[in-house]
C-alpha cells in the first residue's frame, strides 16, 4: 500500500477543466443566470488552492507552533465572519459569540483527537493540526449556519409565542427552549443524515485522499470515523455555545430581541 501516488501533470489539470462546459452549457441553455457566478466560483477555488499549497508547502517545513495557532485563529475568524454574514446577523452583536464558540471548540475536539486519540507528542504538528483543524471549522460551518439561521428566524417570526410564554411567568431560558430544539433539529439533520450514508453511497475527501496517498483502507477508515465523531461533536459544542452566549448580547434587559 506504499506505492508512488499518480501525480496530475499541470497539462492535465487543464484539460480537466473542460469537464466544466457541461454544467455551464446546462446553465446557459435554461437561462439559470449562474453562469457568471459558477465560472467565478471556480476561478476563486482555484486560486484559493494554489494559495493553499504554497502556504501550506511553507508552514509544514516551517512546523512553527506560534505560526500554527496563528493560522488556526485566522481560519476560525474567517468561519465566525462567514457564519454570521450568511445568516443576516449584527457583527456587532453575535461576532464575539460565534468565534469564541468556534475556538472552545476546536480546542476541546482537537485536544482529544490529536492529543488523545493519534497520541502525536506535539499536538501542532503542522501536518496533522491545520488540515484536521481546517476539515473540522469547515465541516461545521454549514451547521452552524443553518442553527442559527433558523433559531432566529423562528424568534422573529412567532415573537408573540415566545412573549406570551413570558408573560405567563416563563423566563428567558424556557421560553428559548422551544426555538432551540427546533433550530437544533434543522441544523443536525442533514449531518446524521451525511452520517448515517457514509462508506455506503459515499467516501469522504479525507478517506478517499488518504488511499490515493498510499495509506491503507483500514487505517484511512479509522482516520474517518475519528474525524466524523469529531466534526459532530465540534458541531454541536459551536451551535449550543454560540446560541447560550449570543443570547446574552441578542436580548435587551426586557428578554426582547435586539434584531
Amino acid at each position: 500500500m506504499n506505492e508512488q501516488i499518480v501525480d496530475i501533470s499541470w497539462g492535465s489539470l487543464l484539460l480537466g477543466y473542460l469537464l466544466l462546459m457541461l454544467p455551464y452549457f446546462a446553465m446557459w441553455y435554461f437561462k439559470t443566470g449562474l453562469v457568471k457566478d459558477s465560472i467565478i466560483a471556480v476561478l476563486r477555488m482555484t486560486a484559493q488552492l494554489l494559495l493553499t499549497g504554497i502556504y501550506l508547502e511553507y508552514m509544514f517545513t516551517m512546523n512553527n507552533i506560534l505560526l500554527n495557532l496563528c493560522w488556526a485563529v485566522v481560519m476560525i475568524l474567517i468561519a465566525a465572519f462567514t457564519i454570521i454574514r450568511r445568516s443576516g446577523l449584527n457583527y456587532k452583536l453575535y461576532l464575539w459569540p460565534v468565534f469564541l464558540s468556534g475556538l472552545f471548540s476546536i480546542i476541546v475536539t482537537d485536544a482529544f483527537f490529536l492529543g488523545g486519540v493519534i497520541k502525536l507528542d506535539n499536538m501542532f504538528e503542522a501536518r496533522y493540526f491545520i488540515p484536521i483543524t481546517g476539515m473540522l471549522i469547515g465541516n461545521t460551518l454549514r451547521t452552524i449556519i443553518v442553527a442559527l439561521n433558523s433559531y432566529y428566524s423562528n424568534i422573529k417570526e412567532k415573537t408573540e409565542f415566545y412573549q406570551w410564554h413570558l408573560a405567563n411567568g416563563a423566563t428567558r431560558k424556557e421560553a428559548l427552549l422551544p426555538f432551540r430544539r427546533h433550530a437544533l433539529r434543522n441544523a443536525f439533520n442533514p449531518l446524521i443524515a451525511t452520517t448515517a450514508i457514509v462508506g455506503l453511497i459515499s467516501l469522504p475527501g479525507m478517506m478517499t485522499g488518504q488511499i490515493l496517498g498510499g495509506s491503507s483502507p483500514n487505517t484511512a477508515i479509522k482516520y474517518q470515523i475519528m474525524l466524523m465523531i469529531t466534526i459532530f461533536s465540534a458541531a454541536t459544542i459551536s451551535v449550543i455555545l454560540t446560541m447560550i452566549i449570543s443570547d446574552k448580547y441578542a436580548f435587551d434587559k426586557f428578554d426582547n430581541l435586539r434584531v
